[in-house]
């Protein structure tokens, strides 16, 4: 059953990383840590001091070993190269996991852990899904839901009114766009968002001392035995009927596409809301001009992805390699930051500066390489409609208070303070 080891089988293995012998980042440049909870706060400028010091590939010893580029060149050749850099787990923590627990070529999660050949077939079976003509009827179903959740915040006295744009509003929208497209219970969706926290926050933690780490993957396969007592016409449906050279897919393989789709579907959408809303709070030109000239949505739709592509992906070093005089191991990570690659000002110009009106605009948020992401179009779909019904609803709003980051390799407000302004 998905979600269970073989027996006799250590999932994690350990590596030489204790996260209580390490302090807080004097440099990034030799101790670079993502898990830190000042990383996220202030990642643009730590990006930005590494490539003016000359540093394009950061080091850490942290997490047994891992490498950082964090220019467009260096991020966009580690993406590139499958034969020295393995998909074989993209989430930098503390553990590694053990060869049998993500068996080649499948991996956990197929097909972001799938390596080629493998990866292409994997990849094919999930794109007519995410194609354009089957996004585009939820436009209608999300923006009822954003009005709804806009709505719920009741009555609001300007100048006097806060309400949190991230717990209120933005981590509500893909939690229950993926739900429904999965055929998961409405009601589950607060248990999504904790899956999308012990997946992707809790890095530091020791393998073995996480209570709650396996939940996710016996929630899957709950969901899998209930979709195969009681077929209907859902994602998970269709994972468990499309074949695959002849073949259903096994258990494992639909559940770990699954899991890629709730996980990925959920926080790298949410984020990329909450951080829009996040600038549009501190800057009214950019609302008024929202306001003024509607056309600029699908320029700025861009630029928001751009200046604050909230994914942060990850390799594993294939083979002892050489990276422009890295010395890189076997099974040292590389943690490939893509928003640091959209800030670097040998890419684009003003690269630090938010353009909203960009029309030459290449960037990598969502990712480069064979990885790409595969629900681009509902993720703007989602990010469009979201900011639209925000500020149609609250013209004019500001930030209120401190603003909580995320955790580790997705970046964006957890909580997001805003005082809702006279229009």
């Amino acid at each position: 059953m998905f979600g269970d080891s073989p027996e006799g089988v250590d999932i994690w293995q350990r590596v030489p990383y204790d996260p209580a012998d390490y302090g807080p980042v004097d440099d990034y440049a030799t101790d670079f840590d993502h898990g830190h909870p000042e990383y996220n706060p202030r990642a643009p400028e730590v990006w930005k001091e590494l490539r003016e010091s000359g540093c394009p590939v950061a080091h850490s010893d942290r997490y047994g070993g891992m490498w950082v580029p964090v220019t467009h060149e260096t991020v966009h050749e580690v993406a590139y190269d499958t034969e020295h850099f393995t998909s074989r787990d993209v989430v930098v923590s503390v553990g590694r996991p053990g060869d049998l627990a993500l068996p080649a070529p499948i991996g956990g999660a197929p097909p972001i852990t799938s390596d080629p050949p493998f990866h292409s077939m994997a990849r094919r079976l999930l794109l007519p899904p995410f194609a354009p003509k089957q996004i585009e009827p939820w436009e209608g179903k999300v923006r009822e839901l954003c009005r709804r959740l806009l709505d719920d915040m009741g009555d609001i006295a300007p100048g006097e009114t806060v309400v949190d744009a991230a717990v209120q509003y933005a981590q509500h929208i893909p939690v229950n766009v993926i739900g429904r497209m999965l055929g998961f219970p409405e009601e589950d969706e607060e248990l999504f968002r904790k899956f999308v926290h012990d997946a992707l926050e809790r890095i530091t933690e020791e393998p073995g001392t996480r209570e709650g780490m396996d939940d996710l993957g016996k929630y899957i396969a709950a969901q899998i035995e209930d979709h195969r007592e009681n077929p209907r016409d859902d994602l998970t449906s269709y994972l468990m009927n499309v074949e695959l050279d002849g073949n259903k897919l096994t258990d494992d393989h639909v559940g770990g596409s699954v899991i890629l789709l709730l996980i990925a579907g959920i926080d790298t959408t949410w984020s990329a809301i909450g951080s829009s809303l996040w600038h549009l709070a501190q800057s009214p030109d950019d609302r008024q001009r929202l306001a003024d000239d509607p056309d600029v949505m699908q320029f700025a739709v861009e630029e928001f992805l751009r200046a604050y592509a909230p994914v942060t992906m990850a390799r594993m070093v294939a083979k002892d390699h050489d990276f422009h005089g890295c010395p890189m191991k076997q099974d040292d990570w590389v943690l490939l930051p893509f928003p640091a690659a959209n800030r670097d000002p040998a890419q684009f110009d003003d690269a630090d500066g938010f353009v909203i009106d960009r029309e030459e605009n290449r960037h990598a948020a969502f990712g480069l390489g064979i990885h790409r992401c595969l629900g681009s179009n509902l993720a703007r779909l989602e990010l469009r409609v979201a900011i639209e019904e925000f500020v149609r609803h609250f013209p004019n709003f500001e930030l209120a208070g401190d603003v909580r980051w995320s955790v580790g390799q997705i970046r964006g407000p957890r909580e997001l303070p805003v005082r809702i302004l006279a229009g």
